[in-house]
């Protein structure tokens, strides 16, 4: 029995503890805890895994992807660590595996599934070395936190150079993602989508991040996007051109659900969003990839219910509320697509802060397509937040009316007694913890 091992994983699990009781999120502090007890608890924790370690990265789809994979783990009946509330950050990876431990310090766990920040990873893989790493996609993010996207290319290929083993699952439809695996020299698959799935892309006024090739710096050229960089590219200048997918949807088709086609399958979900297919997707090929089995895949996808606001449903009374984070240009280009997916009437909250988690410069919201909120199912527009003032001037500007709110639990409220009963809330990182927090109290109020 290791003393010190115990004593960090008994405090950060008392730590936990009294942060839930207070009705805080406390994840990342009893991480913290455990590490300044035990430098050494995660590194001794993640060595106890049995099997395998599985690590999501990329700018948008971490936690859904990372939370799905630990839910085909868990149906095929294996124990998973995972960090499914998204603490990505090193405190918040050790914080996971000492919660998963047992009151002697003891981990009893075949897989790991861990979402990490793409900052954090050269400081979490001094640790442990993952076996699978997912890459989602990469996009412009917080640039006064990460700067530009270059940067966390660069700093995300250093930590993956300190794995050489572990293999890259990466979406093979972002030049940017694809480039930077072919790059590191890691054994590295694909997956993607190979048919013309959203007609009208190519005149979207959607900002693209990997317009030029990464290699000689020539404009990429398209056969069709799908939203933002992906999509079918080659350059013309040199050999780079998207790789071979070993892992392609076909038949795809969204709206009031999610289907698709891949390797003799045929999944679906009903989720909204172009982008769920590609986090479907990166968990299919993830599974695959470790040869682990799929017949219980499309029963997972039924029951799986996401987690603390990416896409998560709350039903209060006759009300029916859709609360989700929205970040980043892209990030909020394809909630919007997938607010408009529902052609009933709606409301819409849009919350925007700008704490430093959520990053000061918010020249961002100017990236944003938010034309496309004219559409006539959208019934009334409220902004709140921090930086709520900004928000409306941004609307103003492309001729969208909208009302500001003090606080986003007057907005949702108010909506739910004026509102037409179907209500979206789209929020960036601090405001989700407040919306998601209130709307599961209630929802429990609505219960009883």
């Amino acid at each position: 029995m290791d003393i010190r091992r115990m004593t960090a994983v008994n405090t950060a699990k008392a730590a936990s503890w009294a942060s839930r009781l207070l009705g805080k999120g406390g994840t990342t502090f009893s991480g913290k805890l455990a590490m300044k007890m035990d430098p050494s608890v995660l590194k001794d924790l993640a060595a106890q895994v049995r099997k395998k370690i599985f690590v999501t990265c990329g700018t948008n789809g971490k936690t859904t992807t990372n939370n799905l994979l630990c839910s085909m783990l868990e149906a095929q009946g294996y124990k998973v660590v995972c960090n499914r509330m998204g603490a990505n950050m090193l405190e918040g990876v050790a914080a996971a595996f000492a919660g998963a431990a047992d009151l002697a310090g003891n981990l009893d766990a075949d897989y790991a599934c861990i979402e990490i920040d793409e900052a954090s990873a050269v400081k979490v893989f001094r640790y442990f070395k993952p076996d699978y790493m997912i890459i989602t996609n990469l996009f412009r993010d917080q640039l006064d936190r990460y700067g530009e996207i270059d940067i966390i290319m660069d700093v995300l290929e250093k930590a993956i150079r300190m794995a050489p083993d572990m293999k890259i699952i990466v979406n093979g439809d972002d030049s940017l993602a694809a480039f930077m695996a072919q790059e590191t020299g890691n054994p590295y698959v694909c997956y993607g989508i190979s048919e013309k799935v959203v007609s009208g892309q190519e005149n979207s006024r959607e900002v693209r991040e990997g317009r030029f090739c990464k290699n000689c710096g020539a404009l990429l050229e398209y056969d069709f996007y799908h939203y933002s960089q992906m999509g079918v590219y080659h350059c013309p200048s040199c050999s780079f051109k998207r790789p071979a997918i070993q892992y392609d949807a076909s038949n795809v088709s969204f709206g009031n659900g999610l289907s698709f086609d891949v390797s003799g399958r045929h999944l679906e979900a009903n989720y909204r969003g172009f982008y769920n297919i590609y986090n479907i997707l990166a968990v299919w090929s993830a599974v695959s990839e470790a040869q682990l089995p799929t017949d219980r895949f499309n029963e997972v996808l039924g029951s799986y219910k996401p987690q603390f606001g990416r896409n998560e449903v709350f039903r209060l009374g006759e009300s029916r509320v859709l609360l989700n984070l929205a970040k980043n240009p892209a990030g909020f280009n394809q909630n919007i697509a997938a607010v408009l997916e529902d052609k009933t009437p709606k409301d819409l909250i849009i919350v925007i802060n700008d704490n430093a988690q959520d990053g000061k410069d918010i020249s961002w919201l100017w990236d944003v397509d938010f034309d496309s909120l004219s559409h006539e199912s959208i019934r009334s527009i409220t902004v709140s937040g921090i930086r709520a003032l900004d928000m409306h001037l941004r609307l103003k500007y492309v001729g969208i009316k909208s009302t500001t709110s003090p606080d986003t639990a007057s907005a949702i409220r108010q909506k739910l007694s004026e509102g037409c009963k179907n209500l979206y809330v789209l929020v960036n990182y601090t405001a989700l913890y407040d919306a998601h927090k209130l709307l599961q109290e209630m929802e429990k109020k609505y219960e009883h």
